[in-house]
């Protein structure tokens, strides 16, 4: 089945969606957007059967920045697909040089469980939008969601464009036997090596979405109260399962008792209703590797400072603060991916860059801060995919801004503009005269001018 899907969308992206309009994919993304629009309320019961997530945060952090992506690329499509000059050199005189934007061809979406709905659309429409047809993997762990969106593309799609292919871990090997010529994979670095390990086969090109250790630091100036509000928002959103989550903070010393005590406020602002942000940890294996992951760094030395209350009929943590704990913590070692936010301080910030550059770039680096010093001191010595100064997660809906992660965190860049080029092949095209051109001047065979030409052209500054 799997394979017959392959080969029925290859042979119709050669004969139709290779040439298709700006129209016709414009008209594929308003389907989308108009259906959502109408099932609005049936994504967030979905959702809900999944993750128990209440419904303002599937508006937000599900619904709306698809919306977004999509009203993004309707009104800049037309620009970005238009062949695009570059300079011409003195010895080019004559010819003119473009860049054409082609679809890639036929791609696979391998979509993650933390946003379902979100991390799956969103890479859609920019397949959609560079004239790609798509397979979708979405995630076994979010069966009702897998579904939904299942039933979203069979009712606006034929499969030979866009097909839904759900099942295990052996579907997803299935999968990465094909040729695709593009996959887009979210998820952890882990599982991203061996999509880019399967991708290597057939020399297919990746863009990886992965995870990372997020450091934040708050540094003597910052503002704690504004600091903690964002933090508990960015952080416990979607129970901690956010790939750009704060994983950690560094404090300074000066700051540390007013910060915890506003982030203890905080949490209690935001979350003193848990009947309508209680969303859970999405199954029992994730629940167990957190609450195991506490109850090690409790035993090891680790004060709990805030919340720690569990239930595990349903998978529920509360959000969670951990302070005493060190570099050599195993929580500090690894992604947490859930609301546990361990708090560290620091009297040196030279000593917490050296600590964060030892780790692997993460995929989002957060700092607090009202110094510009500190600031591009921070920006200008450390390596990340993406970047907040006084405010965290929210640099993922900018749809101006390219995202994505560097190295350990993550391969190419998604969202607007970038998420067209991941799905598109900048094709170079030259257009020479016919007749007479200058680079005829140098062609054999080599008279002393054409040799005393090449050699002033070769070395001139």
């Amino acid at each position: 089945m799997i394979n017959e899907i392959f080969n029925s969308q290859k042979k119709h992206f050669q004969n139709e969606l290779k040439t298709s309009s700006i129209n016709d994919r414009l008209k594929k993304l308003r389907s989308i957007k108009n259906w959502i629009k109408n099932n609005k309320k049936l994504i967030c019961e979905e959702i809900y059967k999944d993750f128990e997530k209440g419904e303002e945060e599937v508006l937000l952090s599900e619904i709306k920045p698809i919306i977004d992506e999509i009203n993004h690329n309707v009104s800049q499509l037309s620009v970005w697909t238009k062949p695009k000059r570059v300079d011409t050199p003195l010895a080019f005189i004559g010819s003119k040089s473009e860049i054409h934007y082609e679809p890639k061809g036929v791609t696979l979406i391998i979509a993650p469980w933390n946003y379902p709905f979100n991390l799956c659309i969103g890479p859609l429409v920019s397949a959609i939008g560079a004239g790609c047809s798509v397979i979708i993997k979405p995630s076994e762990h979010t069966p009702n969601t897998a579904n939904l969106i299942s039933r979203m593309m069979s009712e606006l799609f034929k499969e030979e464009e866009i097909a839904v292919v759900q099942g295990d871990v052996s579907v997803s090997t299935e999968l990465l036997k094909l040729p695709f010529n593009h996959i887009f994979f979210t998820g952890s670095p882990q599982v991203g090596k061996i999509v880019m390990k399967a991708a290597a086969e057939h020399l297919t090109s990746v863009t990886l979405e992965l995870g990372g250790r997020n450091p934040t630091i708050i540094d003597e100036t910052a503002n704690l109260k504004d600091a903690a509000q964002k933090i508990v928002w960015g952080k416990f959103l979607n129970s901690g399962q956010t790939c750009i989550a704060p994983n950690y903070i560094y404090v300074h010393e000066s700051q540390a008792q007013k910060l915890k005590d506003s982030l203890i406020e905080q949490i209690e602002i935001q979350y003193s209703k848990l009947d309508t942000t209680r969303t859970k940890i999405v199954n029992s294996n994730h629940f167990g590797r957190l609450t195991d992951l506490l109850d090690k760094t409790i035993s090891a030395g680790g004060k709990l400072l805030y919340g720690g209350e569990k239930d595990g009929k349903i998978n529920f943590l509360s959000p969670t603060l951990i302070s005493d704990i060190t570099i050599d913590s195993s929580i500090f070692k690894e992604e947490i991916f859930g609301p546990i936010l361990p708090i560290l301080t620091y009297s040196n910030l030279e000593e917490v860059i050296e600590t964060i550059n030892k780790t692997e770039k993460p995929l989002a680096l957060y700092i607090f801060s009202k110094s510009r010093k500190n600031q591009n001191y921070i920006l200008n010595n450390t390596s990340s995919g993406t970047t907040a100064i006084n405010e965290t997660t929210v640099q993922f809906a900018q749809n101006h801004l390219p995202f994505g992660g560097v190295n350990n965190s993550g391969i190419g860049k998604a969202h607007g503009e970038f998420g067209f080029y991941e799905f598109s092949n900048l094709k170079s095209v030259l257009k020479q005269r016919v007749g007479f051109t200058s680079l005829k001047m140098i062609y054999p065979p080599y008279t002393n001018f054409k040799k005393k030409l090449i050699r002033f052209i070769s070395f001139r500054l």
